[in-house]
């Protein structure tokens, strides 16, 4: 019943999201420079619109077995942080910077959850943390055979089993909690957040430049470029009806239009 409640929960809350109409790229940028002068109300609607976003990313965590809803209000609270520290001169959008953030706030968060109301509720959890105490071996495979439990239950468990019981939000004096003093091992917001706008960028341009080779070359291209195991050009030849010189001359003509298309880009081809 209380599972079924909080999918009605959900559902509502995502059919009043998706009355919502998204930002252009102008419309952001322009609210995320009045928001960094103290203007609020545009910072509301910055935030507002970002609010499906969070959604699809908590949905990713609906298997932990924490409540939904709890998942998303975390998700929503990374988004508010990243919101603040969101500059627009950076020409990113903000639901790319603030994945990294959504997502931060939404493991820890998961994480704690997890440890308090699960671990060491049934059997094979109390065999799987016996067995990691005794041993310290983090082989999913070897606490698996220990514990009875699967391979992937073991992965989503050795995470909590190897953290230290203190909490991350305990403070000592006046030095910040743990979790602010945790360094990231990976790059920063404002790296990734490049890194994924860049990304999209280039795939925009390669589809833009597809769209000028003729069907039977995007054919040509996909087969023998864009695939981990392209074809031979006789296998391809008789695909298409013609020898393998021809598919030949027609992926070098391809590759030189590409070639043109992408510039500097266009270096692997």
């Amino acid at each position: 019943m209380g599972a079924a409640l909080q999918a009605n929960g959900l559902s509502l809350y995502r059919r009043d999201l998706a009355q919502m109409k998204p930002l252009s790229r102008e419309v952001e940028h322009e609210l995320a420079i009045r928001y960094r002068a103290g203007d609020k109300r545009a910072g509301d609607k910055l935030i507002v619109a970002c609010l499906p976003f969070v959604v699809s990313i908590a949905l990713e965590y609906r298997r932990w077995g924490v409540p939904i809803e709890d998942i998303v209000q975390q998700g929503n609270i990374g988004l508010l942080r990243a919101a603040v520290k969101f500059d627009p001169a950076k020409e990113c959008r903000l639901a790319t910077y603030a994945a990294y953030w959504i997502r931060a706030e939404i493991r820890e968060f998961v994480v704690r959850s997890f440890r308090v109301v699960r671990v060491g509720t049934t059997k094979g959890e109390r065999r799987a943390l016996r067995a990691f105490r005794t041993s310290r071996d983090t082989s999913t495979k070897a606490l698996a055979e220990a514990s009875g439990l699967s391979e992937e239950r073991i992965e989503r468990l050795l995470p909590i089993l190897a953290g230290r019981e203190a909490s991350l939000d305990a403070q000592i004096d006046d030095q910040p909690s743990m979790v602010e003093r945790l360094c990231a091992s990976g790059p920063s917001p404002e790296e990734e957040a490049s890194s994924n706008e860049s990304r999209e960028k280039a795939r925009g341009l390669v589809t833009t430049a597809l769209e000028a080779l003729s069907d039977r070359e995007k054919l040509i291209v996909r087969e023998r470029i864009m695939t981990d195991e392209p074809p031979t050009l006789q296998a391809l030849g008789d695909r298409l009806g013609v020898s393998k010189e021809r598919v030949r001359q027609l992926e070098e003509r391809a590759r030189t239009k590409l070639r043109t298309q992408l510039g500097g880009m266009a270096a692997g081809f």
